[in-house]
């Protein structure tokens, strides 16, 4: 029983740092991974982008099966990896649908009614 208690006296310790580096370090990592796959798989036609090289543009296309895109830059269109993509800075869809703003109607303002 002794020798029990001594072990987990010896090992104890370790566990508890093993422990706490997971949920401190480990387990926000791959948080942060599954966040970035979720945006790298979002990726569609219309996006505005920025590369890990720091290249903003407009993707023009989204090729699946070769995990590749195609950038738009200001008419230069330059293929990158998925995994090429640091950020979405914009939507498609909310590029595609500005505010829309109030025109009036179509009555004057002030009507001369002569007779």
């Amino acid at each position: 029983m002794e020798a029990l208690v001594g072990l987990l006296g010896t090992i104890g310790p370790f566990i508890v740092i093993i422990g706490i580096a997971y949920f401190l370090m480990i387990r926000p990592q791959q948080k942060r991974a599954r966040e970035a796959q979720d945006m790298l798989n979002s990726l569609q036609k219309g996006d505005s982008i920025v590369t890990i090289g720091g290249l903003h543009g407009v993707i023009d296309e989204v090729q699946a099966d070769g995990k590749t895109v195609v950038v738009d830059c200001e008419g230069i269109y330059l293929t990158f990896e998925r995994r090429a993509i640091a950020r979405i800075v914009t939507k498609a869809d909310s590029a595609a649908s500005p505010a829309t703003e109030e025109l009036g109607t179509n009555t004057p303002d002030n009507t001369d009614e002569e007779k």
